[in-house]
């Protein structure tokens, strides 16, 4: 069932994604060739704890999945399009992509954001892919406001990613969040405008484009748990929870990341 917020809601969860989005902000300044993914969780963590929140995605459980989400953000390179998992094994080389997927949850209630990182100088295709990505959850967001529709989020995606000859993940979404990490309704990257549920005030989603340069077929790795473009090539993933309003949208996890 779709929860419509209340401000004492949103006083919470204003909280969470703030937090949010100084772990992705902190993380700006500290990407760089040399460092590894297990450091900026390290990080992460514990900013959310020194924050008087709690990671959202360590100990996170799917049905299927065998083991628990170790850490308390995701850190997908390159090919790697989500749930990657950070490893002080992982040293990230000049040139690669970064997308750092984090959760907090703050007095029970959940924020949930993403940004995608240029490491060093990055070539042009990589920083076209960045941008265009990061272009689409724009033009998302501008939907995303009562009396449109969850069609006209997805098609605001597709309709800006598709033409350019990018790739979208279709079989991983946004969604509703609140009291939970994960709420009805699932927000497709892709619809007919005029589709779909109608946004209402109250509504609290996540939009999250997930963008590749080759084809949109895509694999699970061993570990169960990342999700890598099949043919490799390279993904990009930016994401912020939005609040349904009459008019603008308020942007709940406000990352000022450039």
């Amino acid at each position: 069932m779709i929860t419509l917020k209340k401000e004492a809601d949103l006083l919470y969860m204003r909280k969470a994604g703030k937090i949010v989005a100084d772990v992705l902000d902190m993380i700006a300044a500290m990407v760089r060739p040399g460092i590894s993914t297990g450091q900026i969780d390290e990080a992460a963590e514990e900013l959310i704890r020194a924050a008087g929140a709690t990671p959202a995605f360590k100990g996170y459980t799917v049905p299927g999945i065998s083991s628990p989400f170790p850490a308390a953000v995701c850190a997908s390179v390159n090919e790697e399009i989500v749930h990657g998992i950070p490893s002080k094994k992982r040293i990230l080389l000049e040139g690669d992509i970064l997308s750092i997927d984090v959760g907090a949850c703050y007095s029970g209630y959940y924020g949930d954001a993403a940004f995608t990182y240029p490491v060093g100088a990055v070539s042009p295709e990589r920083k076209e892919l960045l941008a265009v990505t990061r272009q689409s959850l724009e033009k998302a967001i501008e939907c995303a406001r009562a009396g449109n529709t969850l069609g006209d989020i997805g098609h605001a995606v597709e309709s800006w990613v598709t033409p350019r000859g990018y790739g979208l993940v279709r079989d991983y979404s946004g969604h509703g969040i609140g009291k939970h990490l994960h709420e009805p309704p699932q927000v497709p990257n892709y619809g007919r405008p005029g589709r779909g549920i109608t946004l209402k005030p109250g509504m609290t989603i996540a939009i999250e484009p997930m963008v590749m340069t080759g084809k949109e077929d895509v694999v699970v790795g061993d570990n169960q748990w990342i999700v890598i473009t099949a043919d490799r090539s390279d993904a990009a993933h930016f994401e912020r929870t939005v609040l349904i309003r009459d008019g603008e949208p308020e942007i709940l996890t406000p990352w000022t990341c450039s």
